[in-house]
């Protein structure tokens, strides 16, 4: 059984991608199930989290229904906005209109300019109303962030965390040496989780997995393994790669870095951290999506 705790869908004439322009490259259009569907048949992928892409609940809104719809979309990562003056309120709708569906909330913090942001005192509403849903607050963050991170989630240690794509490191220019301090710190002082995903797209083109097992044994001596989750980053992996090779080298890299460590990893812990309904004995019929 294997989860993908990181994955999108996007319809560029909606509108509300800022992101999302021609610049994009091969990204500038639509990715949906059908798009998806064959992947997840091909590895024995059997569910997925779909986490936004846009910073509107109008996109999550639109989560929801092809959540909804497609069997193997176990969960929603959505967006709402923090700094509301009624976040709490905001958070109560949404979970209440995914049915099911919102497992978690994801303000795109790395598109916010200050690097503080997350820990101002303004958001502590938002947060306290993602732990009384029993939802996953995804950091999207850049090492940049994580020492305001840090102090946020030690003002909510009951604040369930995952830290998307590792935190980012800069692959591409041997960043490594600030963000794996820091990336300690956080793991050591905080109970977040790290996502295994979006490494690539960080790295120089035609990286190896030589060129990432550094970064990838530095999130496992951070976190234990218990405490990170695979995911594909798909679309966004094809900018440096595909499904099947970033899945590939994900297992060799959990099999250098920790080895045994396989069915939490790439399944046990997404499903226990994000609250889904275990798909390991649920036959999905991927041929309605295509």
């Amino acid at each position: 059984m294997i989860i993908d705790a990181h994955q999108h869908f996007w319809r560029v004439d909606r509108g509300d991608y800022d992101w999302l322009t021609p610049a994009a490259g091969a990204l500038y259009r639509d990715f949906a199930a059908a798009d998806l569907a064959p992947l997840l048949a091909h590895t024995n992928v059997r569910g997925t989290l779909l986490v936004q892409a846009a910073a509107t609940e109008e996109e999550t809104h639109y989560l929801f229904e092809l959540a909804h719809k497609h069997a193997f979309v176990k969960g929603v990562v959505g967006w709402t906005e923090f700094a509301a003056t009624d976040a709490a309120d905001r958070i109560a709708q949404l979970k209440n209109a995914g049915a099911g569906k919102l497992k978690g909330l994801r303000p795109m913090i790395q598109d916010i300019a200050d690097p503080d942001w997350v820990q101002e005192p303004h958001l502590d509403a938002a947060f306290d109303a993602v732990i009384a849903h029993d939802l996953v607050f995804d950091a999207l963050v850049r090492p940049r962030h994580f020492n305001a991170l840090k102090k946020r989630l030690q003002r909510h240690p009951k604040l369930r965390t995952v830290i998307d794509h590792g935190g980012k490191p800069d692959i591409a220019h041997a960043g490594f040496d600030l963000w794996a301090l820091h990336l300690e710190r956080l793991a050591q002082e905080t109970e977040a989780y790290c996502k295994l995903s979006g490494l690539l797209t960080e790295a120089a083109p035609g990286a190896t997995i030589d060129d990432l097992a550094p970064y990838v044994d530095h999130i496992f001596a951070c976190f234990g393994a218990e405490r990170v989750i695979w995911g594909s980053d798909w679309p966004v992996v094809n900018l440096a790669s595909n499904y099947f090779a970033w899945l590939d080298m994900a297992r060799a890299l959990v099999a250098r870095c920790a080895p045994n460590a396989d069915a939490a990893v790439f399944g046990g812990t997404a499903v226990s951290v994000y609250r889904l309904d275990s798909p390991q004995h649920a036959e999905i019929d991927f041929t309605r999506t295509l």
